[in-house]
């Protein structure tokens, strides 16, 4: 509990950085709106086809009685799915348009001496396959809690705060991504050492996690999200790592 509650100490010590430099603060807005932007169509979009994808996925309810019923539950279910991915994936996009921005952001807050500033068209590329790759592992734990969200009692209560966790793990390893490949260290060495902080990391994550869900906050809290990450790992995680086996090219 002490992890958790000083991974979530964390977040507000970078909301308390950015306040403190507001410019780096507007400087990472511009990537989060653009993104913002980009979500915000998308839900528009599926929120205005929930009902004919409701249908085409429910065409075993057409003889039943409480069909109607049964369909607006999927509608609910496949918006606030597609809202939960967006929440998810929020951050592993902003971070891939705004690698420039981001990288700098993080440098700025992170404070490593003689630190390498690699040029964005080898970052981002990098950046580009990671979070696939992390994405690829939060859907394989993300539609399993999906389909038991249909379970009675369980789904209303056991399902969300399992959900807030994974999600929260994942958005902790996307934003110390930058920090820790500064260091070297390479995917997997990444999460083996979030994996040794689990704490830490759902402290940091879900508090994240937790204020992204709220309209419009994502964006002005991302900046905030990135300083964050950077001040955890100068503080926490990098007096807990080995020397990495193989440097980031």
């Amino acid at each position: 509990m002490r992890d958790f509650l000083a991974g979530v100490g964390f977040f507000f010590q970078g909301v308390g950085w950015v306040a403190r430099h507001g410019r780096w603060w507007l400087f990472g807005l511009i990537p989060a709106f653009i993104a913002f932007a980009i979500y915000v169509a998308g839900l528009v979009y599926l929120g205005t086809n929930a009902s004919g994808l409701a249908e085409t996925l429910t065409p075993f309810a057409d003889t039943w009685a409480w069909r109607d019923a049964f369909r607006v539950m999927v509608q609910v279910v496949l918006f606030l799915g597609g809202l939960a991915l967006a929440v998810i994936t929020f951050t592993a996009v902003t971070l891939a348009i705004g690698e420039p921005f981001y990288e700098k952001l993080s440098a700025a807050a992170d404070e490593v001496p003689g630190a390498a500033d690699e040029p964005w068209w080898r970052t981002v590329p990098r950046s580009i396959r990671d979070s696939l790759v992390t994405l690829g592992w939060v859907m394989v734990f993300s539609v399993p809690l999906f389909f038991l969200g249909f379970v009675p009692v369980v789904g209303q209560t056991v399902v969300p705060v399992l959900g807030a966790a994974v999600s929260g793990f994942f958005l902790a390893a996307e934003l110390t991504t930058l920090s820790l490949e500064r260091r070297g260290y390479a995917r997997k060495q990444r999460f083996a050492l979030l994996r040794g902080r689990k704490g830490l990391a759902l402290g940091f994550g879900v508090a994240v996690f937790v204020l992204f869900l709220v309209p419009f906050v994502a964006v002005v809290a991302m900046p905030a999200a990135v300083a964050g990450a950077a001040l955890l790992v100068r503080a926490e995680l990098a007096d807990d790592a080995p020397a990495p086996a193989t440097p980031v090219p």
